[in-house]
């Protein structure tokens, strides 16, 4: 796998019949290392070792319905009251980051309803802000830690 635009980080892996597998701490289990399951993981690790996020109140490839249809979020973050406060869609490396995954991400949010958005596919990063109030939305230049996500 290409390196990231994401810290560097141990994983355990292993090969099942020819096809390499990577633990997934969030689920408890090895699942396909694929370009976007790259992204996913690292990902997860920043958010857990640099932005001090609980992996208790992260939830990964979480079902929901859009429009009746069942879909799967890659990322879903919880504040400590169980609301979800951030939506994480991932993309291989390989993908370029286009209005279809913003698109993508926001009708996730129809379900969800949170605050951030976050769109990446480890090399690019980008994070919206939303204000329902206002019926707006900014993108910031950084990815808030889990402090600076309940409060700004």
């Amino acid at each position: 796998m290409i390196p990231l635009n994401l810290p560097e980080y141990t994983f355990t892996t292993r090969t099942v019949s020819g096809k390499t597998e990577i633990f997934d701490d969030i689920r408890k289990r090895f699942v396909a290392l694929t370009p976007e399951e790259w992204v996913r993981q690292h990902f997860i690790k920043y958010l857990v070792i640099e932005k001090q996020y609980p992996k208790s109140l992260i939830a990964v490839e979480m079902n929901l319905k859009v429009i009746r249809r069942a879909k799967r979020s890659d990322i879903v973050v919880f504040g400590r009251n169980g609301i979800p406060m951030m939506v994480v869609e991932c993309k291989a490396p390989h993908i370029k980051i286009s209005q279809k995954a913003f698109d993508q991400v926001a009708r996730y949010n129809m379900t969800f309803n949170v605050r951030f958005l976050v769109v990446t596919n480890g090399l690019e990063h980008y994070c919206c802000k939303i204000d329902f109030a206002a019926s707006q939305y900014s993108f910031l230049d950084f990815i808030p830690d889990f402090q600076q996500i309940q409060q700004l």
